[in-house]
C-alpha cells in the first residue's frame, strides 16, 4: 500500500512539473483565465549556447477531470499566421475536443509574441495599388527585421518550427499528440510526422501544401475558370454576365488604368493607377472564398468600365487588421528558404504574376537551408485526416489526393465539391474532425455527414 501510495505521489509530481512550464494569463478573446507559456529556444539550432528567442505558447486545460493525455495542437496558415491570435476563433472549433483534452496554440516563429518578423500594413490606397512601391515597403522591412537581435532571417523555417513544436510537447510532458493543420499548416503537420512520428497520434490537415509543391498560379487560373464555366451553365449568371471570360480577358488588356479608388471603410479616396498585377492579385484573393467569388462577376464587369471599388472591397486589402493577420517577415523567411530554388518560368498570368512576385522578393532574401529529406513525403503510421474543397485556388483536391496516397492506407480523402480554401467551419466537418480524433478505429467514422453543397448565387443588381 505505502508503495502504491508513493508511486501514486510520484506521478502526481511528474504531472506537476510536466505542467509547470505555464502560468494563468490572460489573451484577447477569452473572458477566462488561460495558460500561457514561454520556452527559450535557440535562434540557431547548431548552435544551442547562443542567441535565444522566446517561444509562446497557449494551452486551453481539458475542462473534465477524467482527461486524456494526448492534447490538439492547432498549426495555423499563412505561413504567417499566429496561431495564439486565432485561438478564440479556434475555441469553438475544438470546444467538444477540450472536454477532455487540453488544446495547445503555439505561435510558430516569426509569428504572434514569438521573435516576430513585422512588416507595416498600410491603408494607403495608393499604395494598395503600387505593386513597384509593394516591393520598396518590403525591401524597406527586410532592412529594419536584420536589425532586431533575432534578425537573422535565415533561422525561420519549417523545419526549424517543428523541432520548437517537439519542445513544447515534451515541456508540456505529453505522450503523444494530435494535429490539426490548416493550409500552410499542414506542411508543417507533414514535417512534424517525418522528423517526430513516435510523437504523433492523429493527424488532420485542412486544405493540403505538399512540402514538395512548387509556388503556381495555374490552380489559381483552373479555379477562375471553373467560375467561368459555372456562369455559362447558369441561366441567371449567363444572362447578368453573358461575355464573362471575354470581360476578364479585356479588363487585363486594359490595364494599367488610371481610376479613383474610395476605401469603403475609412471612405477616403485616391487617384491611383491600376497595374495588371494589381487586378491579378485582387482577384487571386477573392477566389479563397466561395462567397466573395459569387461578387466575381460584378466585379470584373464594374473594373472593365473602370470602377474597382467593387474588385478592391471583395479582396479583403482594406479590411481592418485581423487574427488572421500575416507576418510578412516570417512568410517571405520561410518561402525564400523553402521555394525560391524552385520557382519556374509560366506563361499564365496568375503563375507569372506569383513566381515574379516570390523571385524579385527572394532574391534579396536571407535563404535558410533545407534539408533535402524536407521535400519527401513521408509514411504515416498514424491515422490522417485529408480535407479539400472543390473550388480551392491554392491547395486544390488534387494535391491531398497524392499526399494521401502517399501516407498510405492509415489516411483518408474527403472532398467537399463546392468549397473553397478551409473546411473545417463547414458544417459537420468539426463533428467529423471530432468524430476522427476520438474514435478507436478510424476505419469505421462515418464521412455521410460530408454532403455537396451548392456553389453560392451569383450577385446580380437588381432592377430600379
Amino acid at each position: 500500500m505505502l508503495m502504491q501510495a508513493f508511486v501514486f505521489l510520484l506521478f502526481l509530481g511528474l504531472l506537476s512539473s510536466a505542467q509547470a512550464a505555464t502560468q494563468p494569463c490572460r489573451i484577447d478573446g477569452f473572458p477566462q483565465e488561460v495558460q500561457c507559456g514561454q520556452l527559450a529556444r535557440p535562434l540557431d539550432p547548431a548552435a544551442p549556447q547562443g542567441k535565444k528567442i522566446q517561444l509562446h505558447y497557449v494551452v486551453l486545460r481539458a475542462q473534465d477531470r477524467n482527461k486524456l493525455a494526448d492534447p490538439i495542437f492547432l498549426l495555423a496558415g499563412g505561413p504567417g499566421q499566429s496561431a495564439i491570435n486565432v485561438a478564440s476563433w479556434a475555441e469553438h472549433l475544438f470546444n467538444k475536443l477540450q472536454l477532455r483534452r487540453d488544446v495547445v496554440f503555439v505561435d510558430q516563429r516569426g509569428t504572434g509574441r514569438s521573435a516576430p518578423l513585422e512588416c507595416p500594413e498600410s491603408q494607403d490606397l495608393s499604395k494598395l495599388a503600387d505593386t513597384d512601391g509593394a516591393m520598396r515597403e518590403i525591401s524597406r522591412c527586410q532592412v529594419a527585421l536584420q536589425k532586431l537581435p533575432y534578425g537573422d532571417l535565415r533561422f525561420f523555417t519549417t523545419t526549424i518550427a517543428v523541432q520548437d513544436l517537439e519542445a513544447v510537447r515534451k515541456a508540456e510532458g505529453y505522450p503523444s499528440i494530435n494535429l490539426v493543420g490548416i493550409s500552410y499548416g499542414t506542411r508543417v503537420g507533414l514535417e512534424y510526422v517525418r522528423q517526430y512520428p513516435q510523437a504523433v497520434r492523429r493527424v488532420v490537415l485542412d486544405g493540403v501544401l505538399p512540402p514538395d509543391y512548387a509556388i503556381s498560379g495555374s490552380d489559381i487560373q483552373k479555379a477562375l475558370d471553373n467560375l467561368f464555366a459555372d456562369c455559362k451553365s447558369d441561366s441567371r449568371c449567363q444572362h447578368a454576365y453573358p461575355n464573362l471570360a471575354q470581360s476578364w480577358r479585356d479588363l487585363l488588356a486594359s490595364t494599367p488604368k488610371a481610376t479613383v479608388l474610395k476605401h469603403p471603410r475609412l471612405n477616403t479616396e485616391a487617384n491611383v493607377t491600376i497595374s495588371r498585377d494589381s487586378v491579378l492579385g485582387m482577384v487571386s484573393a477573392v477566389l479563397y472564398s466561395p462567397v466573395n467569388s459569387a461578387g466575381l462577376p460584378f466585379a470584373i464587369t464594374e473594373a472593365k468600365a473602370g470602377r474597382f471599388n467593387p474588385l478592391l472591397a471583395l479582396s479583403g486589402q482594406t479590411a481592418l487588421p485581423n487574427a488572421g493577420k500575416i507576418f510578412t517577415g516570417m512568410h517571405y523567411s520561410v518561402w525564400c528558404a523553402e521555394e525560391a530554388g524552385r520557382l519556374s518560368i509560366v506563361d499564365d498570368d496568375f503563375g507569372r504574376f506569383r513566381s515574379e512576385t516570390y523571385r524579385k522578393v527572394c532574391a534579396n532574401w536571407p535563404h535558410g537551408i533545407v534539408p533535402a529529406a524536407f521535400y519527401t513525403l513521408p509514411k504515416s503510421a498514424s491515422p490522417v485526416l485529408l480535407l479539400s474543397g472543390g473550388l480551392d485556388p491554392v491547395t486544390p483536391p488534387q494535391h491531398a489526393t497524392r499526399v494521401a496516397k502517399a501516407l498510405g492506407d492509415k489516411a483518408k480523402h474527403v472532398v467537399l465539391g463546392n468549397s473553397g480554401h478551409g473546411m473545417l467551419m463547414q458544417n459537420c466537418v468539426d463533428d467529423l474532425v471530432y468524430r476522427f480524433v476520438n474514435a478507436e478505429d478510424v476505419q469505421k467514422v462515418d464521412l455521410s455527414c460530408v454532403k455537396p453543397i451548392p456553389r453560392p448565387m451569383v450577385w446580380v443588381l437588381p432592377k430600379g
